[in-house]
């Protein structure tokens, strides 16, 4: 039987993520992936989980059970205000936070909440493939900004912002990883957040801040959240217990103006009337027990020691012409190769030498960046990172010839 004739013009538009087809190669087996943004299991305090899990239930049992509502559980949604203004995030009187499966999911009622087909957002470029994909079904149009070491080129961002208004676009949003990037692993200076927020207000943007990774960061740096720096109510701040509790809770949350966040409530409702009411109660329970906050450091650890060894392998192996970013924390490290190496074709050698990474054309919303790629360093330990580099460090000298 033909399926096709029964498929949605958006479902025909949707095309697989490059880093789900790769982890297909991956669980066959003989393969050293430095593709996908796998937390290392070690990063899991399972033990913690499992007691506060138990807990929760004896506890909380009949409404940690239970239906609850869209936006969230108000006791998890607590304890993610008192959690964010722990860590530097400003969340002020006017705010509303809601409660999301992920922050992808949070990227989805953002777009569906605020995004029309034909309307125009800015991105660094590359950005992350998520927002691409949640975007996407929408007809969304991007404008691009380059980035260079110290991330989005907010000096490019005032050009494109000034031609988009000569030619009346219509443009709503900036989207934006400002700290330990995904995909390239760079973090916006204080004078950059400044300027990107000056340049949101004198064109009236929204700006989104994903921000998944600063809880990571194990370099000190002097920033701030863009929600924190935000004076005049426009940025709407996302993030994730992911990294930083466990990926398999599946929550993450939305801070930002009560008229905004309650237009994303509505889209949620849609959905999947609300996030697990059982991982909020857990979530909450990590926070407010101080659980997450002694785990960070060892978290810290663990990742520092696997990013010193994937830069010392670059280091060690890379052929001359290559560079890449170094990054205070997060995931992910950056690669540029040079002018005429393309990353798709590279990798089918370096699969032949039982390895993976992503092609970097994966984050360009309008095309390019065939001489790139991501690195992931936090899941393959020390041992593989190193073997890893060296066997794509080979793959580029035979693919030079």
């Amino acid at each position: 039987m033909d399926y096709s004739k029964f498929f949605s013009e958006y479902v025909r538009s949707i095309k697989a993520s490059d880093i789900r087809e790769l982890l297909k190669i991956v669980e066959k087996g003989n393969v050293i992936s430095l593709a996908g943004g796998l937390p290392d299991p070690r990063s899991f305090p399972k033990d913690e989980i499992a007691k506060i899990a138990r807990e929760v239930i004896e506890r909380f049992g009949e409404k940690a059970l239970q239906y609850s509502p869209t936006r969230g559980v108000s006791y998890f949604l607590e304890a993610v205000k008192n959690f964010s203004i722990r860590h530097g995030v400003a969340v002020n009187e006017g705010d509303g936070i809601i409660t999301t499966v992920g922050s992808q999911q949070a990227l989805y009622l953002l777009g569906r909440a605020f995004l029309d087909p034909g309307d125009y957002v800015v991105t660094e470029e590359p950005t992350y493939l998520g927002a691409l994909q949640a975007f996407r079904g929408i007809g969304v149009r991007y404008l691009t900004v380059p980035i260079d070491e110290d991330g989005m080129r907010t000096d490019k961002l005032e050009e494109v912002l000034k031609k988009a208004k000569s030619e009346g676009l219509r443009l709503k949003m900036i989207y934006t990883v400002p700290t330990c990037h995904n995909p390239a692993g760079t973090t916006l200076p204080m004078d950059r957040r400044r300027h990107l927020l000056e340049l949101a207000e004198e064109y009236d943007l929204i700006v989104v801040e994903d921000d998944p990774y600063s809880f990571i960061a194990f370099e000190e740096r002097d920033v701030k959240p863009l929600k924190t720096l935000d004076r005049s109510g426009r940025v709407i701040y996302l993030s994730t217990v992911s990294k930083i509790l466990a990926p398999g809770l599946r929550l993450g949350w939305a801070i930002g103006p009560d008229p905004l966040i309650s237009r994303m409530e509505l889209v949620k409702q849609e959905i999947d009337l609300h996030t697990s009411t059982l991982s909020q109660y857990i979530a909450a329970e990590a926070m407010n027990r101080g659980v997450i906050d002694r785990h960070i450091p060892f978290i810290k650890r663990l990742y520092r020691e696997k990013r010193d060894a994937m830069l010392a392998a670059l280091e060690e192996y890379m052929p001359e012409g290559i560079k890449w970013t170094k990054p205070i924390g997060g995931l992910f490290v950056w690669v540029w190769l040079p002018e005429g190496v393309n990353s798709r074709k590279l990798l089918e050698k370096a699969i032949e030498k039982g390895v993976v990474f992503v092609p970097g054309d994966s984050f360009y919303p309008s095309g390019g960046g065939e001489n790139t790629m991501r690195l992931n360093f936090s899941y393959p330990s020390p041992e593989e990172i190193r073997e890893g580099v060296r066997r794509i460090a080979e793959a580029i000298r035979e693919y030079q010839g």
